[in-house]
């Protein structure tokens, strides 16, 4: 081997040596390198451990809330906002107004999670469930192009009552 391809090798492995010493830290406590003494490693089986020590480590990212909170509401009306400049011209009714009811769906279940309570958010929650007695249990095309009105309606009547509550989704 050339000069080049041996310490070109050597170099790869320290770092994979580095990179296996990184990931394998938790199972493995290694002395510190010291000048002529040789350094010793103590492996810690798991019967060695006390349970503080098996628990999961914090990884220092906080767990997200098992109920929606404010910013659950703030994305579902953010993805209501979204479809305000479509309409079927532009994305066909098929999936414009099938998008336009999913996402009044998913705002209804934001606001009924949120920690302030559906209480919070009459209105909105009210004109969702008048839209949905209106349409029934057909979701086809057909009846939301038939209650294309009402949807459209319902979506921008959401939309200035949200707009006139920015607390709630800014």
């Amino acid at each position: 081997m050339t000069r080049f391809s041996v310490r070109k090798a050597a170099v790869t492995a320290a770092a994979l040596a580095a990179f296996a010493v990184s990931c394998g830290g938790a199972e493995e406590k290694a002395a510190p390198p010291s000048g002529g003494a040789t350094a010793t490693a103590t492996a810690t089986t798991t019967a060695d451990r006390t349970p503080a020590e098996e628990a999961p480590q914090d990884t220092g990212t906080p767990e997200p809330p098992a109920t929606p909170g404010p910013e659950r509401v703030r994305d579902a009306f953010a993805g209501l906002q979204a479809t305000l400049d479509n309409s079927c011209a532009t994305d066909g009714c098929a999936y414009f107004l099938g998008r336009v009811h999913e996402e009044l769906l998913g705002l209804d279940r934001a606001m009924k999670a949120d920690p302030k309570g559906p209480g919070h958010f009459p209105e909105p929650i009210a004109l969702i469930a008048e839209l949905e007695r209106e349409l029934g249990t057909d979701r086809s095309t057909a009846n939301l192009e038939k209650h294309q009105k009402s949807l459209l309606s319902t979506r921008h009547r959401i939309n200035t009552w949200m707009q006139d509550h920015p607390d709630d989704y800014r």
